[in-house]
């Protein structure tokens, strides 16, 4: 089967700066992908070069099987929605949609004034007019009415009140399961990608940390809590994503399929976003103070 995204080696550079540094990575058809990171982490540059924005300095990449922005073809296949949700302030809505009929060759014009209607959007408003909420939704309606295969995501409800928030991701739910089409959202708001993401691919450093299906991490991942052990002495068979230690006792995140059996550790399950954290801050380390009868725990990075 054609993944939706497949980069091998993948790199861009401006200027000194590396945003991305061998990325190797598939995503398969079919899913709603999360794309997590810190900032900086490369998120936007791999989404850029995904949709044929950005020219990448090294490596592959390619798109439905084909390079990004290869003709006009390519392009109709992949929807773009970039950081901010950007709209054209002194169009109106109906304007926005005269437009993207005239743009894009699969245009679902029926969906596209479907969605503006069902969401109480005036056609003749403005789009400067609009609410945060409700560009974020104008953009999105254009991106999903291209009728792509591929819709790509930067960020789309960084600024929204958690409200507005839940109605994007809502609908973005809702189209991605009607139309069966592949999304990639970028986002840092680890709750919303658990909402309604079901692959997840970290980013850090520039460098892709993890890609899998979210079930997957979510049953091979574990936190484990014991005497103070060095990392090296765990099982084999189990890879340290994160460590932390006070003076008597160690607390991993770990990968592995197969469970602890030592009485002495206590194994317990981790969420989604304790699991985005531990790998993007996988050297992180944690010492304990004892002052007045109570802990202090001080995190510090190296």
């Amino acid at each position: 089967m054609t993944a939706a995204v497949r980069a091998d080696g993948l790199g861009k550079r401006y200027g000194r700066h590396w945003a991305l540094t061998d990325c190797a990575l598939e995503i398969p058809v079919g899913h709603v992908v999360g794309l997590v990171g810190p900032n900086g982490a490369g998120k936007t540059t791999l989404l850029g070069l995904a949709s044929g924005q950005l020219a990448p300095t090294t490596g592959d990449i390619t798109v439905l099987g084909d390079r990004p922005g290869a003709g006009p073809e390519q392009l109709a296949r992949v929807g773009f929605v970039a950081q901010g949700t950007p709209v054209y302030d002194r169009l109106s809505v109906a304007d926005h949609l005269r437009l993207g009929s005239r743009l894009n060759p699969g245009w679902d014009d029926a969906l596209a004034r479907r969605r503006v209607q069902r969401l109480g959007i005036d056609p003749g408003r403005p789009a400067g007019r609009l609410s945060a909420g409700q560009r974020a939704q104008l953009a999105l309606t254009m991106g999903l009415a291209k009728r792509p295969e591929l819709l790509l995501l930067d960020e789309p409800v960084a600024a929204l009140d958690p409200l507005a928030r839940r109605e994007f991701l809502q609908g973005l739910m809702e189209a991605a399961a009607e139309g069966g089409l592949t999304v990639v959202l970028s986002s840092h708001l680890v709750p919303d990608v658990e909402r309604v993401c079901d692959y997840l691919v970290v980013l850090v450093d520039s460098r892709v940390r993890v890609a899998a299906p979210v079930d997957d991490l979510l049953a091979t991942h574990h936190r484990i809590t014991g005497p103070r052990r060095d990392p090296a002495r765990l099982p084999g068979d189990r890879h340290v994503v994160s460590a932390s230690h006070t003076d008597r006792q160690s607390t991993f995140v770990v990968r592995g399929d197969a469970p602890v059996h030592d009485p002495t550790w206590i194994t317990g399950r981790i969420g989604l976003e304790d699991l985005v954290i531990a790998y993007m801050d996988p050297t992180s380390t944690t010492v304990r103070t004892e002052r007045d009868g109570h802990r202090t725990t001080l995190r510090v990075l190296r």
